[in-house]
């Protein structure tokens, strides 16, 4: 995201009970026209809003729960209300659970006995995993109240922060809960679950009733939980579908962009290593530090994180109890970081310090296809699990028919200012450095490397959008998405024809930077449309700006080798079998040898205090 660069939101939420009384259609401040008790439309949204020099405290959770920004509303500004000098300030919400018509989403309460059973489960999963962050900002109080929790499909969205212990009057019943505790959560999930779909109404009583007592800990609920949630999603159907491509743009000379897969990966699905990646792992790089630097990065990103990724797949597969995400969460980190070590290494030997440092943004799908086994000992091959890993500005959008969502965060000034509680969102943006990366793969040591790691599920039929900011830059996507969603996932628009249409119009309405757009489309419908286009694929795959380079250029091999190596042809590999985890580690080698030194650094990056896959903690009873 660019710093010039401002979301629009035309309906806020009054985060003010007493303004409910406001008569609709009365404007305020000659700007927000009053829509319904508490619902305000921003008929100036371009302009800025008034904010306060000093932040009141109580506007601060929102500020540090920025990175939950999927569930949590964000500060826009206030409104002032009266004339002095009895003003009142109304503080105002944006990213809130308002449709375009300006009405609420459903409130779980309201939404629950229509979902499906796996949502059911999906929708107390999330709820569970905000308790702690909630907690640390003393805002639990705000999963207890089920008007407050609104339901967006999948997505677990609040409409609006409470403190806990303020006691003060909520709804029509006095709020209570003066320091929460899961007991308190318990008691508001039995409710639920006494009307959840059969397949796991008991399931559901059962955590329930052990939430009440005051002796569980978090942990055995969230891993019960989650057994509960892969079980079910499991018996869904999954077909994926997926393309992608880079182009160089207008402006630019190179492209310092790497994504996976392209054409010619695609062209190779069936042949080793792609034949275990494709479609499960999805990618883009964007490139930093110029020419022979952006591109090295970037490429050399793409390769390690593949060639680790299919040993992580390979041990996954060999496991006989459901790996929590926990502990898959610390692999794909422990595997960031060692790309980032290599990176770093090659800065260091070059003598690159500050902005001369190479490094490249990622952002990192990966669908992972474990194996849930049922009592009775019937297999099902896959849990629905998708992985999204980001660091840098590239983007992880969620596109369905109806709503385009946003899973990612960017590593930049402007939200390193909102989570440290110094700056709401929209004014840190007006920074001329909000922009400005705080973090990459390559230009720091791993040690100072956090990158964001988010599990979720897919239960509904979707596309996920990867891509880097030559796409996303001026809400480009935000705009763009309807013309994409409905024709892809009816089959009337091939994968590689939307692909080669966003970066077409990324060209023509942004242009300033190379563009990469991977896109996947998930069905876990019945019957889904076919999506296979034999012409538009033999377009797309004939078209040289779709196709990423195989090979670094000369200048760039050179840099990245020393002038012997760089000089020698690179004669391809063996191909590795599928299931010898010592000849992947033998790639790994091979790095080494040629300067990359990829397998010792594996070694000494893992995190000292993670357990090993196959001491994975036992699934839940049933």
């Amino acid at each position: 995201m660019t710093s010039s660069e401002t979301p629009i939101y035309r309906y806020l939420w009054a985060a003010d009970r007493a303004v409910g009384q406001i008569s609709a259609g009365r404007l305020i401040q000659g700007r927000y026209e009053v829509v319904s008790p508490q619902i305000w439309r921003d008929t100036q949204p371009e302009q800025p809003p008034y904010i306060l020099e000093e932040l009141p405290d109580e506007i601060i959770p929102y500020l540090r729960l920025f990175p939950q920004r999927l569930h949590v509303p964000e500060v826009h500004g206030w409104a002032v209300l009266g004339k002095e000098p009895e003003t009142a300030l109304v503080p105002l919400l944006e990213n809130v659970p308002i449709d375009v018509d300006g009405d609420l989403y459903p409130s779980i309460v309201e939404a629950w006995t229509g979902a499906s059973a796996t949502r059911q489960v999906y929708w107390l999963w999330q709820i569970l995993q905000l308790w702690t962050p909630l907690s640390e900002q003393g805002v639990a109080s705000s999963l207890l109240l089920a008007d407050n929790i609104r339901v967006q499909g999948w997505r677990v969205w609040l409409r609006e922060l409470y403190g806990d212990g303020v006691g003060e009057e909520i709804t029509s019943e006095q709020l209570t809960f003066l320091t929460p505790t899961l007991k308190d959560l318990g008691s508001c999930w039995m409710q639920l679950s006494q009307a959840a779909a059969a397949p796991v109404a008991a399931q559901l009583q059962a955590i329930a009733l052990q939430m009440t007592n005051d002796e569980v800990e978090l942990e055995a609920i969230a891993t019960q939980l989650n057994h509960l949630l892969l079980l079910q999603s499991a018996q869904l159907p999954l077909r994926i579908h997926v393309a992608g491509a880079t182009d160089t743009g207008p402006q630019r000379a190179t492209n310092e962009d790497a994504c996976y897969p392209t054409a010619s990966d695609l062209q190779e699905a069936t042949t080793q290593p792609n034949d275990l990646l494709i479609p499960h792992l999805t990618l883009v790089c964007d490139g930093i530090g110029g020419h022979e630097g952006g591109e090295v990065a970037s490429s050399l990103a793409l390769q390690t994180i593949k060639l680790q990724l299919i040993a992580l797949l390979l041990e996954i597969a060999e496991q006989t109890e459901i790996v929590p995400p926990k502990l898959i969460a610390d692999q794909l980190a422990a595997i960031v970081r060692i790309a980032n070590n290599l990176i770093s290494n090659q800065n260091d030997a070059q003598g690159r310090e500050s902005r001369a440092r190479m490094g490249t943004t990622l952002v990192m799908g990966l669908q992972l296809p474990q194996k849930i086994r049922f009592a009775n000992g019937e297999e099902l091959r896959n849990a629905h699990e998708l992985y999204i890993v980001s660091v840098g500005d590239s983007r992880a959008y969620w596109i369905t028919a109806d709503y385009c969502q946003q899973l990612t965060i960017d590593d930049d000034v402007a939200t390193r200012e909102v989570r440290l509680g110094r700056s709401i969102y929209r004014e840190a943006l007006t920074r001329t450095d909000g922009g400005a990366l705080t973090q990459a793969l390559g230009t720091r040591d791993a040690q100072q490397l956090h990158p964001a790691i988010r599990r979720f599920i897919l239960e509904e039929d979707g596309l996920l959008l990867l891509c880097s900011d030559g796409l996303s830059d001026r809400s480009l996507v935000e705009q763009s998405w309807k013309d994409y969603a409905k024709p892809v996932l009816k089959g009337k628009l091939s994968l590689d024809a939307a692909v080669q249409s966003w970066i077409n119009r990324a060209n023509e309405q942004n242009g300033h930077d190379n563009t990469s757009v991977v896109l996947s489309c998930y069905f876990v419908s019945e019957e889904p449309p076919a999506l296979f286009d034999p012409k538009q694929v033999e377009t797309t795959i004939q078209s040289p700006n779709t196709r990423l380079q195989s090979e670094l250029t000369a200048a760039s091999r050179a840099l990245l080798y020393d002038e012997s190596v760089a000089m020698q042809k690179q004669e391809p590999t063996a191909s590795p079998g599928r299931r010898n985890l010592l000849t992947l580690l033998g790639v790994l080698a091979f790095l080494v040898i040629v300067g990359v030194g990829g397998y010792a650094l594996w070694l000494t990056s893992k995190p000292q205090n993670s357990p090993q896959l196959q001491q994975a903690a036992p699934s839940a009873p049933q």
